[in-house]
């Protein structure tokens, strides 16, 4: 009876994770012979694994990644231009907040991998992470706008602490376009990372935004001590069907 209530005491307190750790102690006469505090270091130990393995669950649902790319999985091979020691340098999170990340590179080389991989590895560190396609992003906003719920979209953008923009400079921008650009810039500046994914190069988005002064104001937000990585060589998806 002590068993029982103690178990359901743990699940009213929402400790899951040490209610399973607790059963499989009772199960096992080795973990019994340890002692009272190894024992109960076990079921916190468990619980905080857990929790940390559910937050992790919601992050990657809410993140919206277009592939189940992890940086174990990263192809360094040396026509494709990707530094190991950078990217690992990337892997520390510890520019995200304060630089932005730009890829460059024709279509098929893997952009979008990586940048997905970069994402993972923030939301292992327990960051919120978006993913968003330009096109579909700036069909958002219109959908928003129409219904009154811009403001909250623009928030949750916001939030994110890395906002993966994938296929930047494939749509064109009219004078709503890219003030809704330069608002999303400019909410993010300082407060979240952007990685923006792109076929153009760099020098190239200037005329693709066309209005000067907000290019200006753009692109030295995100261009300014930003990250750049250049890929480089065949598509790997035609690579992949030989």
């Amino acid at each position: 009876m002590l068993i029982k209530n103690t178990m359901e005491s743990l699940a009213t307190l929402r400790l899951h994770g040490m209610a399973e750790a607790f059963e499989r102690q009772r199960a096992s006469s080795s973990l019994q012979d340890l002692s009272f505090e190894d024992r109960f270091s076990m079921l916190v130990d468990a619980e905080i694994s857990r929790r940390e393995s559910g937050r992790m669950a919601r992050l990657l649902k809410s993140a919206r990644l277009k592939v189940s790319a992890t940086p174990e999985d990263v192809d360094f091979r040396a026509e494709r231009g990707l530094d190991k020691r950078k990217f690992s340098t990337l892997l520390n999170c510890d520019w995200i907040g304060k630089q932005h990340l730009v890829v460059t590179g024709p279509t098929g080389v893997g952009k979008t991998w990586l940048t997905c991989a970069l994402g993972h590895q923030a939301i292992r560190k327990g960051m919120p992470v978006l993913y968003r396609r330009f096109s579909k992003l700036l069909e958002e906003f219109e959908v928003c706008r129409a219904d009154g719920s811009l403001p909250k979209l623009r928030a949750q953008l916001a939030k994110a602490r890395m906002l993966i923009i994938d296929d930047w400079g494939l749509t064109a921008l009219g004078t709503r376009q890219r003030q809704d650009l330069f608002d999303l810039v400019d909410d993010c500046h300082g407060n979240s990372s952007l990685v923006l994914t792109s076929q153009l190069p760099t020098e190239k988005w200037h005329d693709y935004i066309g209005d000067p002064t907000i290019a200006d104001a753009v692109l030295d937000r995100v261009l300014h001590a930003a990250h750049q990585i250049e890929l480089k060589g065949e598509s790997m998806r035609k690579q992949s069907k030989r």
